[in-house]
């Protein structure tokens, strides 16, 4: 079963990294994350604070794009094309299909938070008072030998990024102990962006397992709309917006997932918060994410068991 599950997840993966809108989405947030040098320069003694900060949105709001664009034509073009079929003819259980395409989509954007976090990591470490030379040198060397093994080999180029990334950020992490406060931001953001984006690729591949692309993306971003502002629909003031808008408003907040959780104020982030602590918020995030997700995927699967392919 799991090796099933892991074949899909890995086809689904390579299928992903072939897009050109992933390649134009990762080289947008890179110039973001670049953008954020140029904005810190214009502060005072602020830099490090502004390049960590915007470097944090940088990786949830296109770890978000990523998610909801592929969560919602990974799965609708296997039924579409019916290239599903020959898979289901092979010994797999349809939630076996559904479960390996679904992780297929988080290896691919746990790769480009893990990128993107080591790059920002690294620009944090320079504004901290690392050696400059040291730092390009660091990040020159992982980039070139990510070009030559992909240049040498076609499974590299495909499979690669995943061991590249994960030494982008321990790189970064690495270099950036010179700024521990903005380093724990930066890695917490990139672990509550991943549990995030959890619970978001499953709302799109429950939505994709009987809707078009585009219903299912724009579904899937009103579900994030709500969600991000769940605490404050559950408390609208009756008397301006009225009763039935708020009974409306608590009705959401109470059936969508509460996203509002995955960003935290940024001393509870930085551990600068006197009254939590952020590895038990981390764990109670991690326990509703999962939550959300099995139940999502359970709703998923049990519409795609009902579904008749020919």
């Amino acid at each position: 079963m799991l090796h099933r599950i892991a074949t899909i997840a890995l086809a689904t993966y390579r299928e992903a990294v072939r897009a050109r809108v992933l390649v134009g989405l990762a080289c947008a947030a890179c110039a973001v994350a670049f953008y954020s040098l140029i904005v810190g320069a214009f502060t005072l003694r602020e830099a490090p604070r502004v390049v960590a900060d915007l470097g944090a949105m940088t990786i949830g709001v296109f770890s978000i794009a990523v998610a909801i664009f592929i969560g919602a034509t990974s799965l609708h073009r296997e039924l579409e094309l019916k290239t599903i079929l020959p898979i289901l003819a092979r010994p797999i259980h349809r939630h076996e299909f559904l479960i390996g395409k679904y992780l297929g989509i988080l290896l691919v954007v746990a790769v480009f938070a893990l990128a993107e976090g080591g790059l920002v990591l690294m620009m944090g470490a320079m504004l901290g008072g690392r050696s400059i030379p040291l730092v390009v040198g660091v990040l020159a060397v992982l980039v070139l030998s990510l070009a030559v093994a992909a240049f040498r080999s076609q499974r590299a180029r495909t499979f690669g990024p995943i061991a590249w990334s994960v030494a982008m950020m321990l790189a970064g992490y690495l270099l950036a102990s010179v700024a521990r406060g903005d380093r724990s931001l930066l890695v917490a953001s990139a672990l509550l962006t991943v549990l995030e984006v959890a619970i978001i690729a499953a709302v799109a591949t429950v939505f994709s397992s009987f809707s078009t692309p585009f219903l299912s993306a724009l579904f899937t971003v009103g579900v994030f709309l709500v969600g991000r502002s769940a605490d404050t629909m559950a408390r609208l003031p009756k008397r301006i917006f009225g009763e039935v808008i708020v009974s409306v408003g608590r009705g959401l907040a109470r059936v969508v997932p509460n996203l509002h959780v995955y960003v935290p104020a940024r001393p509870l982030l930085t551990g600068e918060a006197v009254d939590a602590t952020l590895g038990k918020y981390l764990a109670l995030a991690a326990t509703q994410s999962l939550a959300w997700v099995v139940g999502l995927l359970a709703l998923a699967a049990w519409i795609i068991r009902r579904r008749d392919f020919t």
